[in-house]
C-alpha cells in the first residue's frame, strides 16, 4: 500500500487508502458511478466477470466502484478479509443472519436487543423454522449450557441500546469457538476505528453505517465486514453469492459517495463527540431530579472496566438517564428547546427520544419489562454542541 499506509493511525488510513483503480480523470474523491450496467471487450471477458474469474463490475444491484471503494477502505480500516454495504443497518443485520441460518437451526442471543432486531429474531425469522435461545450474555457459563449442535451464531451488540449492558467478547468467543460457532457482533455503539473486534474474537461485526460513519445523518446504510475465519467458512460465498444477488439489499453509488466522505471526517467527530457524552453525564449526575445516569464512561458503571479493556478510553455517545415517571420523561422531552426530539444516533445535532414508547412502542408491557426497557428511560444521542449549552437546555427541561 503507497506511503506503507497500513502502519499508520486511522484517521490516515480512512482518507488515505487507494482506489481499486485510477480515476480516468485523476479525481480524488471517488466519482459517483451512477451506472447499473458496464461494457466489456468481448464475450469471454463478460462471461469471467459474471463468474468471478476476474474483478470486474458485472451490474450494480451487487457490485459498483463508489460502493467497493467504500467496501475497501473499511476493510482496511478493520483488517477484514471483506467488507459488503447493504442500504441500511437492519439490512446488514437481516443478510448477516440469513447468510448464516437455515431451518431448524438456531441462534444464541440476548434479550437486551434493539426492536428491529429482536422483532426479526423473534418473529420473521421463527416463521422460517430459525429458532431464537435468550440467555445472559454476561453470564458465561449460561452461554455455554445453551449453545448446541444446531446453533448457526452466538449474536450480540457490544453495548446494548437502550440499557448499556457490555458482554465480555473475547470470553463468548472462546465459548463459541469451542463449539464450531461464530460470533457475530453489532459493533454500531463505538465506531470500528477506536478498536479491534477481530483481536477480540469477533467473526463476524455488523454496523449500522448511517449512525457515525454517514457523517451527520446524511444517509441510510449498513456494513458487514466479515473476518473470514475459520468458523464461518461459507458466509462470504452466501453473503454475495445468495443474499446480495436474491434479496437486492446492497447500497446504492450516491449513499457510498456520501458515507466515504462521512469515513473520512469520523474519527475527528467521533473524538468530539464521545468527549461530550462523558463530560455532559457527569454534569447529569449532579441534577437531583436525575434518578440515574447510565454511561459506561462513567468510572461508577458496572460495565465501565470491561468498556475499558474492550473498547479504550472512549465509550460512544449514547446516555440513559432515568427520571421518576413517563409523565416526568414526556414533560422534559416537550420542553427541550435545543436538544431535538428525534430517533436515530450519532446526529452532528443532539437528540432525545423516549425508546419504551418509541422503538419498542409495539411491545407489550410485560415483554418490555422483560427486556429492561423502562418507561422512566430517556435516550441521548448526543452531538458536536458545547457541553454547556446542551447542559444548560437539559436543566431548564427539567424545570
Amino acid at each position: 500500500i503507497k506511503f506503507r499506509l497500513y502502519k499508520m493511525k486511522k484517521q490516515t488510513q480512512a482518507i488515505h487508502v487507494a482506489y481499486e483503480r485510477r480515476d480516468a480523470y485523476d479525481s480524488l474523491s471517488v466519482p459517483v458511478y451512477n451506472t447499473l450496467a458496464y461494457e466489456f471487450d468481448n464475450a469471454q471477458i463478460m462471461s469471467d466477470a459474471f463468474t468471478d474469474k476476474i474483478k470486474a463490475p458485472d451490474y450494480s444491484r451487487v457490485e459498483n466502484p463508489t460502493v467497493t471503494n467504500l467496501e475497501r477502505r473499511v476493510a482496511a480500516l478493520t483488517g477484514a478479509s471483506h467488507a459488503t454495504a447493504f442500504n441500511s443497518g437492519m439490512a446488514a443485520i437481516s443478510n448477516t443472519i440469513l447468510a448464516l441460518a437455515s431451518q431448524g437451526k438456531n441462534i444464541v442471543t440476548s434479550k437486551h436487543l434493539f426492536g428491529n432486531t429482536f422483532s426479526l429474531l423473534f418473529g420473521t425469522l421463527r416463521r422460517f423454522g430459525v429458532k431464537t435461545h435468550l440467555v445472559d450474555l454476561t453470564d458465561i457459563e449460561k452461554v455455554k449450557e445453551a449453545i448446541d449442535d444446531d446453533t448457526c451464531c452466538v449474536f450480540l451488540e457490544i453495548i446494548t441500546n437502550p440499557q448499556l449492558e457490555v458482554a465480555d467478547l473475547s470470553a463468548l468467543a472462546e465459548v463459541a469457538h469451542a463449539k464450531n460457532v461464530p460470533l457475530v457482533a453489532d459493533t454500531t455503539i463505538i465506531p470500528f476505528t477506536q478498536f479491534s473486534a477481530k483481536n477480540l474474537g469477533v467473526d463476524i461485526e455488523v454496523v449500522s453505517s448511517s449512525k457515525y460513519v454517514s457523517g451527520g445523518a446524511t444517509s441510510l446504510g449498513g456494513l458487514v465486514i466479515d473476518y473470514g475465519t475459520e468458523y464461518n467458512k461459507d458466509f462470504a460465498k452466501r453473503l454475495y453469492g445468495e443474499m446480495l444477488f436474491n434479496f437486492g439489499a446492497y447500497m446504492t453509488p450516491q449513499v457510498a459517495y456520501m458515507q466515504t466522505i462521512g469515513l473520512e471526517t469520523l474519527d475527528a467527530r467521533y473524538r468530539v463527540q464521545s468527549s461530550n457524552a462523558l463530560e455532559l453525564a457527569k454534569k447529569l449526575q449532579t441534577l437531583s431530579q436525575i434518578k440515574r445516569v447510565n454511561y459506561v464512561g462513567l468510572e461508577n458503571n458496572p460495565f465501565h472496566e470491561l468498556a475499558v479493556k474492550q473498547f479504550g478510553k472512549t465509550a460512544g455517545a449514547m446516555i440513559c438517564i432515568d427520571l421518576e415517571s413517563k409523565e416526568a420523561c414526556f414533560n422534559f422531552i416537550n420542553n427541550l428547546k435545543l436538544i431535538h426530539r428525534a430517533t436515530n444516533l450519532f446526529d452532528n445535532r443532539s437528540l432525545a427520544i423516549h425508546p419504551a414508547s418509541t422503538i419498542f412502542g409495539g411491545f407489550p408491557e410485560k415483554m418490555r419489562a422483560s427486556m429492561d426497557v423502562l418507561d422512566t428511560t430517556i435516550r441521548f444521542s448526543v452531538g458536536l454542541e458545547d457541553v454547556e449549552d446542551l447542559f444548560e437546555d437539559i436543566k431548564q427541561a427539567l424545570g
